[in-house]
């Protein structure tokens, strides 16, 4: 794999790998062909288990990736596999009886996790919007204002501001254990589905500017720069009580470049020139923070910290897709070529390290050893197209605007 030196080379490097390499992955292997929809899991040599859950966050994902790629590349293979997600997300796990969607099915398609995360229903509506921008879906639009009125009405929290992590299925209040996964804290709020909420109302203000969107949006935004937000070491705390409290003390890196990059892109979308620019400094601090802090010696990104150092130097593959988006972003505010290197170079890491060049996609994780965990799948309930996908879309289109091709 070559190296990138210039923007016209890295532009037409993450195309080419996208559509020739990435895509095709998603296109074949990983169909489930038995079950429909896609596998739940596969490992790394591409056996599947069908013990594994069928998870809401992959399969939106899906339908996001295949929707947003159709919008590029209008082709009837991106439409035919944009349509199968739809369908399946639509018809497995919305809950017809009070609405939003499912936490988890079996591989057969029944019910395992009937809890309405906050985190899964922002995909979910991510997703929709997505799937209308690229078809014009009156279906879809339908459902996600449906989404955005379940989620206003039972997650965000009118006295706090902000939103809860669970509802139960009825979308009442969850009980004490209300996580959402085992890797996260037992807490009301949380860093990252604030995040995906923020994602999710900038995609769906896209193609319904309602203005109270732009209201909830607009709250989001303060919240990251006076609640989420440290100031002072330009990380993002992980978890709060309902109160906001801080209730952890490490940070990861990849959630902090990619909110750098995500809050401005919210602001771009609503259209107003001084919340962009009353960003700028914060998303210019969180980035350059990552890049201080967070490189490691081979030329990754390192997972997570705690008070300035590295606590886990594992470079997985989402937070390199994130940062390559984040860097140019910061390009973009600043003008400074250091964020240009910084993306050239974690693009370049992945092509070195985490493309799997035998049985395709990405690893997972690469260890400090240096080798990818092959314990870690390759399909999972977890892991899907979007970030990588999301990361060659940005990055082909923000490099093809400054040197003029089209996309």
């Amino acid at each position: 794999m070559s190296t990138v030196t210039t923007d016209e080379s890295f532009a037409e490097q993450v195309q080419q790998h996208l559509f020739d390499f990435y895509l095709p992955f998603w296109c074949g292997p990983a169909l489930d062909r038995e079950q429909g929809g896609w596998m739940a899991w596969l490992g790394n040599d591409l056996r599947a288990d069908r013990t594994q859950p069928k998870g809401l966050i992959v399969n939106t994902r899906i339908l996001w990736a295949f929707s947003a790629v159709h919008q590029v590349r209008p082709e009837p293979l991106y439409s035919d596999l944009a349509w199968r997600a739809f369908d399946f997300v639509t018809s497995r796990f919305w809950d017809a009886q009070f609405g939003g969607a499912y936490w988890r099915l079996n591989d057969a398609g029944l019910v395992l996790d009937d809890a309405k995360k906050t985190y899964g229903q922002a995909f979910y509506l991510y997703a929709l919007a997505e799937y209308c921008r690229a078809f014009g879906s009156v279906a879809a639009l339908v459902q996600a204002k449906e989404f955005f009125e379940l989620i206003e009405q039972h997650a965000h929290d009118p006295v706090h501001e902000g939103y809860l992590e669970v509802c139960r299925r009825d979308w009442s209040a969850a009980g004490p254990e209300a996580r959402l996964s085992d890797k996260d804290m037992n807490e009301k709020k949380s860093m990252n589905t604030h995040l995906h909420v923020l994602e999710a109302y900038t995609n769906l203000y896209r193609v319904w500017p309602e203005a109270r969107v732009a209201v909830r949006l607009r709250e989001l935004i303060r919240l990251f720069q006076t609640r989420i937000l440290d100031t002072r070491t330009g990380h993002l705390h992980h978890f709060f009580n309902e109160q906001w409290e801080v209730r952890s003390d490490t940070y990861t890196f990849g959630h902090d470049i990619e909110a750098s990059w995500l809050l401005c892109e919210a602001a771009e979308v609503l259209g107003d020139e001084a919340l962009k620019t009353s960003l700028r400094p914060m998303a210019l601090q969180m980035a350059r923070v990552v890049l201080r802090e967070g490189i490691g010696p081979a030329g990754g990104l390192a997972y997570e910290g705690r008070a300035g150092a590295v606590v886990d130097a594992g470079y997985e593959c989402w937070p390199q897709a994130e940062a390559v988006v984040g860097f140019l972003n910061a390009h973009t505010l600043s003008g400074d070529v250091v964020f240009l290197k910084a993306a050239r170079q974690l693009w370049n890491y992945t092509q070195r390290h985490l493309v799997d060049r035998e049985h395709g996609e990405w690893f997972w994780r690469i260890n400090s050893d240096g080798r990818p965990d092959l314990k870690l799948p390759k399909v999972s309930e977890w892991k899907g197209p979007y970030h990588v996908t999301r990361a060659c879309l940005e990055t082909w289109r923000r490099l093809s605007a400054e040197t003029g091709a089209s996309v």
